[in-house]
């Protein structure tokens, strides 16, 4: 097995980028806090939760890929 490379400055700056929005818009519940619009009959404060879940979820494997 050959030995991991170390993650560059610029890739620890952009995974804490990506995480810092990720949790940033998860708290800032005013931005996703309606019903309007609706999918599939779902209010959009639900799946929109249900779609950052997804987001964190691919920038917690971008951060695994690069190492971090």
């Amino acid at each position: 097995m050959p030995p991991r490379r170390r993650p560059t400055t610029v890739e620890r700056a952009f995974v804490y980028l990506l995480f810092a929005i990720v949790i940033g818009v998860a708290l800032w519940v005013p931005i996703y806090n309606r019903v309007e619009p609706v999918l599939f009959g779902i209010p959009f404060f639900h799946w929109f939760q249900f779609l950052w879940i997804v987001a964190a979820a691919l920038s917690t494997a971008v951060a695994y890929k690069l190492g971090i």
